[in-house]
């Protein structure tokens, strides 16, 4: 664990540097967070307590991290999803050659919280939706902005709210985002869970998904709690 900590520490730096550089020469341009419209069609009220819904937007551990922190979620849990069962591994993943992206399955109380408001998050807070096959210094198909919908209505919800972004011009470029239904999600090895609250001091956390968090809070103030809901207190 702490070999892998020191490394994913030295390629975080040595990445962030190189984004750094390239800045300002030919780089595409960050889309900020920003408090997006609530989508104008979303889910009907449901008499189930738990529903699940599974987002992919680059590195799971700010995607969680996120996540851990709405109301209403019972549970965020970092995995894959795309490829097959025998290659959501970690370090096949990484090849990048797998099908998988780097995602996360969130279990949440359909009362408390709707798929239409945790899609608002995911577009206003979570990632830029307009980066193809990357986000931030993360580069390739495993980084890839996806929604992997586990119903016929949630990919109907999912599809309308691009569509309903897409018309508003609410970013400067296209929406990358992909609906790949018919996907099995499969949970990442337990190093990976709950590694932004666990790490807060990691360089990537702090330059990448620390600040996702800070927008959340300020964004969604009324969707924000300051106690997550982690992983590891379920086991």
């Amino acid at each position: 664990m702490r070999t892998f900590l020191r490394l994913a520490a030295a390629v975080s730096i040595v990445a962030l540097s190189l984004v750094t550089a390239t800045a300002g020469a030919g780089a595409p341009p960050e889309e900020k967070a920003r408090l997006l419209p609530p989508p104008a069609k979303d889910e009907q009220a449901a008499a189930a307590k738990t529903e699940t819904a599974v987002f992919a937007g680059g590195c799971f551990w700010g995607v969680q991290g996120v996540y851990q922190h709405v109301k209403g979620v019972k549970s965020a849990t970092s995995g894959y999803a795309g490829g097959e069962k025998k290659s959501a591994q970690y370090e096949h993943v990484g090849t990048g050659r797998t099908g998988h992206a780097e995602a996360v399955e969130i279990t949440y109380d359909p009362r408390a919280i709707s798929y239409g408001r945790l899609l608002q998050i995911f577009f206003s807070v979570v990632h830029d939706p307009t980066q193809l096959n990357r986000q931030g210094p993360d580069e390739g198909p495993q980084y890839r902005s996806a929604i992997f919908p586990n119903s016929a209505e949630q990919a109907e919800l999912a599809k309308a709210y691009i569509e309903q972004l897409t018309q508003a011009r609410v970013f400067r470029a296209a929406i990358a985002t992909k609906i790949e239904p018919g996907a099995t999600f499969y949970a990442a090895e337990p190093y990976h869970q709950d590694f932004l609250t666990l790490h807060p001091d990691h360089p990537y956390i702090v330059v990448n998904d620390l600040p996702k968090v800070e927008d959340l809070h300020r964004l969604f103030p009324d969707l924000f709690r300051g106690q997550p809901v982690l992983v590891g207190a379920n086991r």
